[in-house]
C-alpha cells in the first residue's frame, strides 16, 4: 500500500468498556463519538462498527480512504474478550445488573482480576490484529496499516497533546490496562518519555472500583456516587482510617500487603463495620491523599509544576481541584474524556505523532459528534403527538422560560465527546433554586437525592463566583474539576452547589454562541451568567444523541418544552415537576 496516495487521516479505536472511534487528520480531531450514544445502551462494550461508520460519514470518506487504523489495548485479558465477545458482554450485563449473581461469580472475580494483570506479549498481539481486522472487514476496510497502542500510552498522549502546556509531567491512573495501573511520563519538546509505569498488581483504580461494588452500586459508572455520598460522613481522622493500611503511595508508586481480591475481601470486612457515608468518606480520604502524595513525588523528581492529567481515577474532581491546590503545582490539565472512553482519541493521537510528527492539539471544545438538519427534525417531529414552531431567537425564549421556573430540554449542534453535557445536549434550570435540583434528581432524572448538578457559567464571570486564584481556569473549561463557590454566592448558586460549598463548572466563552447568548440573557436578569446544566438523559441511558432520542426523552421525563435546533416543542403531556 502506498500511503502517499492517501490523505493523513488515522483513525482510532477503543473497542472495550465505553468502545468508540475518531477521526485525526493533520492537527485536528475531526469528528469523535461513543458507540453507547449510537446503541443506546449506557457505556457500551461491543466493537464500534456504528462509531466507525459515524466518522466516515461525517468526513464523506469511504473505507478506502484511511491508510492508518490506531487500537488500544492487545493484553491477553482484551484479546480473550476480542476472541469470545460473550465475555464481555456477560460482564456487562452483570455489571449494570441487567443479568443476577450466580454461584461462580467468586472464581469469576478472581481469575478477571488475575489474569488482567497480565501484561501484553507476541500472542496476545498476533491474536488481537487478527481479530480486530476479521471486524475490520466486516465494514469494508481492505488496504490499511493497524497499529497496537498500549493502554496508558493512549492517556498520557492525549493529555499531554492536547493540555497546551510546553512542558509537563503527566500522570495516568485507572483500573489496569496492558498490565499497568499508571504511569508518570515527561512533556518537552513535543516528545514523551516515561519515567515510571506502575504495575497492575497494585491499583489506586481497583481500589476505588471494590469500594464502589462493597457499596452495591456499579462499577465503572459510579464512582461518582461515592464520591458525592462522602460529603455527608462525619470526617475521619486518618489515624482511625483502616482503608489506609490497605494501599499506600511509596515514591512514584504503590504499595500494598494484599493482592486485588484479598484487597475486596480486607475491605469488606472494614465495609460491614461502618455506615456507607463513614465508608465512602474513608476511601475518598484514601484516594486523595496516596495520589497526591504520588503527585508530589513525581513533581519533585522531574522538577515541573504543570501536570497533565488522564485515566478514570481523574473523573474524581474533588482529587483534581486539590492537585490543583498543592503548592507543588502551577497550574493542571485533565483531559476531558478522561476515562477509557477516551483512548480512541488518545491512539489515533499516538500514532499520529508517531507516521506524522504531529505533536500538538487545540481543544476549544468538545462538540466532535454529529449533528443534524431541519430536514432531519421534521422527519422526527412527524412521529410524535407534539405542538412546534420555529423561533428566531430561541436563546431568549429558553432564557424566559427557565427565569419563570421551567426545566427545559436543550437540543443544539454537534454533540459533546465525552460524559459531561455542554450545552448541546442539555438539561437546564435555574441555578439558585434547591427545589428544582431535588425535582430533577428524583422525578426527572431519576439519581439517588445527594448527587450534586454542575453549573454552566460565563467564563468572564468565573472570577467573581468562584475562588480561582493562581489557577488558570482555561486548563479546566468542561466540568473536569471542582472549585469552591464564594461565600456571599452560595445562595445565589444554591442549586448547584455541593453540600461541601463546592461546584463542578463548565466555563463558557466564545465557543458556543447560542449558548453564550441563553447565558448572557440570564446574566441580564440574575446579574451573573449561570445555569444549572446536566446531561441530557435519565439516569442509567446515554445522553441523547438524535433528534429522534431527544423527543423519546421529552416524553419519557414529562417536561414540557424542548428546544431542538430552531424548534422550539411542546409537549401536551407535561407533567408539573
Amino acid at each position: 500500500m502506498d500511503n502517499n496516495l492517501k490523505e493523513n487521516y488515522v483513525l482510532g479505536i477503543w473497542d472495550g468498556h465505553d468502545a468508540g472511534s475518531a477521526l485525526i487528520k493533520d492537527d485536528k480531531i475531526i469528528f469523535a463519538v461513543n458507540e453507547e450514544r449510537l446503541t443506546r445502551r449506557k457505556l457500551e462494550v461491543g466493537f464500534p462498527h456504528l462509531s466507525i461508520l459515524s466518522c466516515l460519514k461525517y468526513a464523506n470518506l469511504s473505507t478506502n480512504d484511511i491508510p492508518i487504523i490506531a487500537v488500544s489495548t492487545s493484553d491477553p485479558a482484551k484479546t480473550l474478550t476480542r476472541i469470545v465477545p460473550n465475555l464481555k458482554e456477560e460482564y456487562y450485563l452483570i455489571r449494570r445488573r441487567k443479568k443476577g449473581p450466580k454461584k461462580a461469580d467468586s472464581f469469576k472475580k478472581w481469575f478477571k482480576y488475575r489474569f488482567t494483570e497480565l501484561k501484553p506479549n507476541y500472542i496476545s498481539k498476533f491474536l488481537s490484529k487478527i481479530h480486530l481486522k476479521k471486524q475490520l472487514k466486516l465494514i469494508g476496510f481492505k488496504n490499511y496499516n493497524i497499529h497496537l497502542v498500549d493502554h496508558h500510552t493512549g492517556h498520557a498522549q492525549a493529555a499531554s497533546r492536547c493540555s497546551g502546556f510546553d512542558r509537563c509531567f503527566v500522570l495516568t491512573l485507572d483500573g489496569l490496562g496492558d498490565g499497568l495501573s499508571g504511569s508518570i511520563s515527561v512533556f518537552k519538546n513535543e516528545q514523551l518519555s516515561f519515567i515510571n509505569k506502575i504495575p497492575s498488581k497494585i491499583s489506586m483504580g481497583i481500589f476505588f472500583e471494590h469500594v464502589t461494588n462493597l457499596m452495591n452500586m456499579r462499577e465503572l459508572e459510579d464512582e461518582g456516587k461515592v464520591m458525592a455520598l462522602a460529603n455527608y460522613a462525619y470526617p475521619v481522622d486518618d489515624s482511625q482510617n483502616p482503608l489506609l493500611d490497605i494501599i499506600k503511595c511509596v515514591g512514584l508508586d504503590f504499595v500494598s500487603s494484599y493482592n486485588s481480591t484479598q484487597m475486596f475481601n480486607e475491605m469488606k470486612k472494614i465495609f460491614w463495620r461502618n455506615p456507607s457515608e463513614q465508608f465512602a468518606y474513608m476511601a475518598q480520604r484514601t484516594l486523595e491523599k496516596n495520589v497526591l502524595c504520588l503527585v508530589k513525588n513525581a513533581a519533585k523528581t522531574t522538577g515541573l509544576k504543570n501536570i497533565a492529567l488522564a485515566g478514570g481515577v481523574f473523573s474524581n474532581i474533588k482529587l483534581n481541584m486539590k492537585i490543583g491546590e498543592l503548592p507543588e503545582i502551577d497550574n493542571y490539565y485533565v483531559f476531558p474524556h478522561m476515562g477509557d472512553g477516551g483512548l480512541a482519541i488518545g491512539s489515533a493521537i499516538d500514532i499520529n505523532y508517531k507516521e506524522f510528527g504531529i505533536g500538538r492539539y487545540k481543544l476549544p471544545d468538545l462538540y466532535l459528534g454529529p449533528n443534524f438538519n431541519d430536514n432531519q427534525i421534521y422527519e422526527s417531529l412527524k412521529n410524535y403527538p407534539v405542538i412546534y414552531n420555529k423561533s428566531v431567537d430561541s436563546s431568549k425564549k429558553a432564557a424566559e422560560l427557565i427565569l419563570s421556573g421551567e426545566i427545559i430540554l436543550w437540543f443544539h449542534g454537534k454533540s459533546e465527546i465525552g460524559p459531561r453535557a455542554l450545552g448541546n445536549r442539555s438539561i437546564l434550570a435555574k441555578p439558585n433554586d434547591a427545589r428544582i435540583k431535588d425535582k430533577l434528581n428524583l422525578a426527572l432524572k431519576k439519581r439517588v437525592w445527594y448527587q450534586p448538578f454542575c453549573p454552566s457559567i460565563l467564563i468572564e464571570d468565573a472570577s467573581e463566583l468562584l475562588y480561582t486564584e493562581n489557577l488558570d481556569i482555561n486548563y479546566n473549561r468542561f466540568m473536569t474539576a471542582g472549585f469552591k463557590v464564594k461565600e456571599k454566592h452560595l445562595k445565589s448558586l444554591e442549586g448547584v452547589t455541593n453540600i461541601d460549598g463546592t461546584c463542578r463548572p463548565q466555563f463558557v466563552g466564545n465557543e458556543n454562541k447560542r449558548y453564550r447568548d441563553l447565558l448572557c440573557h440570564i446574566k441580564s436578569a440574575l446579574g451573573f451568567g449561570v445555569l444549572l446544566n446536566t446531561s441530557f438523559n435519565v439516569h442509567g441511558e446515554p445522553m441523547v444523541l438524535s433528534p429522534d432520542d431527544a423527543l423519546k426523552t421529552l416524553f419519557k421525563t414529562g417536561v414540557r418544552y424542548l428546544f431542538l435546533e430552531d424548534f422550539i416543542v411542546e409537549n401536551p403531556d407535561a407533567k408539573n415537576l
